[in-house]
C-alpha cells in the first residue's frame, strides 16, 4: 500500500466529472487500498478517486475511525437515490485544506453502488455519514465545497486559496 498525493484546488482533475468504473480488478483493489491508507494518513473521513488524481467513480468513507469505531465503506459508482431535509453544515476538504465552510446538505440520503467486490449495496445514512457521502460524490461530479458557496463568498475564498498556494510555492 502507498500514501498517494492529494490533489488540491485548482487542479483540473478536481473539476472534471469522473468516469464510471467498468472493471473490478487487481489494479482497482490496489487503488482502493491506497486511497484508504491516504485517507487515514491525511487524516480525513472520506476520499474520492479524483482527489488522488484518478478520474474514476470511487469513494472511501470512514466517519468513525477517529473515535476508535472504524466503519470503513468503499463504494464503486455511487449514486444518491434519495435525499431529504436540507440543513446547514460545516465542512472541510482535503483538497481545500485549512478552510471550513458552511453549506447546505441533505440530512438523510440513500446511496447505491457496488462494494469493492462488485456486489450491489444500498446504504441509508444520516448526519455525518450522509454529509460525507454527499461531499465525496460531489467530487465525482467535479464539485468542490467552494462551488457550493454563494458567488461572493466563492470568489473571495478562491482568491484567498490561490494567494496561499502562491505564497507557499515561493518558500
Amino acid at each position: 500500500m502507498a500514501i498517494l498525493e492529494i490533489k488540491r484546488y485548482p487542479e483540473d482533475v478536481l473539476k472534471r466529472k469522473a468516469e464510471p468504473v467498468k472493471e473490478i480488478n487487481g489494479k482497482l483493489q490496489t487503488l482502493i487500498d491506497d486511497m484508504i491508507e491516504t485517507m487515514y494518513a491525511a487524516p480525513g473521513i472520506g476520499l474520492a478517486a479524483p482527489q488522488v488524481g484518478v478520474s474514476k467513480r470511487l469513494i472511501v468513507v470512514d466517519t468513525g475511525y477517529k473515535e476508535g469505531k472504524s466503519s470503513l465503506i468503499t463504494i464503486i459508482n455511487p449514486e444518491i437515490s434519495l435525499s431529504e431535509e436540507i440543513i446547514d453544515s460545516e465542512e472541510g476538504c482535503l483538497s481545500v485544506p485549512g478552510h471550513i465552510v458552511t453549506i447546505k446538505r441533505s440530512a438523510r440520503v440513500i446511496v447505491r453502488g457496488l462494494d469493492r467486490n462488485g456486489r450491489p449495496l444500498e446504504i441509508e445514512a444520516e448526519g455525518l455519514l450522509a454529509r460525507a457521502f454527499q461531499h465525496e460524490i460531489d467530487h465525482l461530479n467535479g464539485i468542490l465545497i467552494i462551488d457550493r458557496l454563494g458567488p461572493f463568498r466563492r470568489e473571495l475564498l478562491k482568491k484567498k486559496i490561490l494567494k496561499e498556494r502562491h505564497q507557499t510555492s515561493q518558500r
